[in-house]
């Protein structure tokens, strides 16, 4: 079964749903605007020129998990989806993942995202195996803390071939889909890499290198 790995935001939706997490809550006054909202664009800053410190972010970004129930956490989410994914949701992307899965690919969402914020959006776009950042859970509750390799840079490639040994599949003739230049790890390990509305850096590869580049916007 061959592979279409899809990274998540700023490739399937217009935008960067775990940005958008957070300036969700603050609009919604959970979190206080001021202080969350500057680090948020620091780290999203850092994110882009692809120097984050990816453990920072995701302990900052999971620490509202940690002193919320379950039931609060996903009436949120739901306003989330409704107001802020749905709004960002691609046609083109949604042609693009029904072209492979009409193909009989293999469909995987891989993201640095946590898994909290990604999961619904995996199940929008109808893709079943997501790979993500894993948030912390204790007693059935979110510990507010980054669990085990992040899904970021060389982690995606580390948590791939993971899964890969789990499923026994392959990355034989498989397919990636990023706009970033952090995933350039990944992108060099595929057969079929593709450049999606890149970022300056990764465009200036994908053309040196032949990459097809494309528009899901």
């Amino acid at each position: 079964m061959r592979l279409a790995l899809f990274d998540l935001d700023n490739t399937l939706i217009a935008g960067d749903s775990d940005h958008s997490w957070g300036e969700y809550l603050c609009q919604r006054g959970i979190l206080d605007a001021a202080e969350y909202q500057a680090r948020n664009d620091a780290f999203y800053d850092d994110y882009l020129a692809g120097t984050l410190d990816v453990r920072a972010y995701q302990n900052f970004t999971q620490a509202i998990l940690g002193r919320n129930s379950l039931e609060q956490l996903a009436e949120w989410h739901g306003d989330f989806m409704r107001d802020c994914i749905e709004p960002m949701i691609l046609s083109k992307a949604e042609a693009l993942l029904e072209k492979h899965r009409a193909a009989g690919d293999r469909l995987v969402i891989i993201t640095a995202t946590n898994r909290f914020v990604t999961a619904p959006i995996a199940a929008r776009l109808g893709v079943e195996t997501l790979l993500a950042t894993e948030c912390g859970m204790q007693d059935g509750l979110y510990t507010g803390q980054i669990t085990g390799i992040p899904c970021f840079q060389e982690g995606k490639v580390t948590r791939i071939e993971q899964w890969l040994e789990e499923t026994g599949l392959s990355l034989d003739g498989s397919y990636f889909y990023s706009d970033s230049r952090n995933d350039l790890p990944l992108l060099e390990r595929v057969d079929n890499p593709v450049a999606v509305d890149p970022d300056d850096t990764l465009r200036a590869i994908a053309e040196q290198r032949g990459w097809p580049v494309i528009s899901l916007r």
